[in-house]
């Protein structure tokens, strides 16, 4: 079991910040920034670091929206997605993202109807109440 955390981040405007992986799992796929916890790393800390090096933002890090195991071809991974605010900086994509986009609730439900989401997040997002609003 690899332990993985996400940040599920919001614009004033309610729009969602969402990244394109560049490599597996998930390789092509918009998803939530976030990645492997680090050995000594708190979960709150993994998410800053992952947030920072995915989209150069900096984010607050609040409560748990939820949790998800997801089984890769050749590991299973537990993913503890947190709720953040407060997202500062410049958005560029960064380290392993491809790419980085605010989303808003059209432009959400295209990749989510075009299946470039990645596996079920569209799914995830609607039951923890987090789906982006509109652009």
């Amino acid at each position: 079991m690899i332990r993985c955390v996400g940040a599920v981040v919001h614009d004033p405007q309610g729009r969602l910040l969402l990244v394109r992986r560049a490599n597996s799992p998930g390789q092509g796929k918009w998803s939530l920034p976030g990645g492997r916890v680090e050995r000594g790393e708190t979960d709150r800390v993994a998410v800053q670091r992952e947030v920072r090096e995915e989209t150069g933002l900096s984010v607050t890090v609040g409560p748990l929206a939820g949790r998800i195991r997801w089984h890769g071809s050749q590991h299973t991974y537990e993913i503890l997605d947190y709720l953040c605010r407060d997202a500062h900086g410049t958005l560029r994509a960064g380290d392993d993202a491809a790419d980085a986009m605010w989303a808003g609730r059209a432009t959400f439900t295209t990749l989510d109807r075009a299946r470039t989401l990645t596996e079920n997040l569209g799914e995830f997002l609607r039951e923890w109440g987090c789906l982006p609003c509109d652009e």
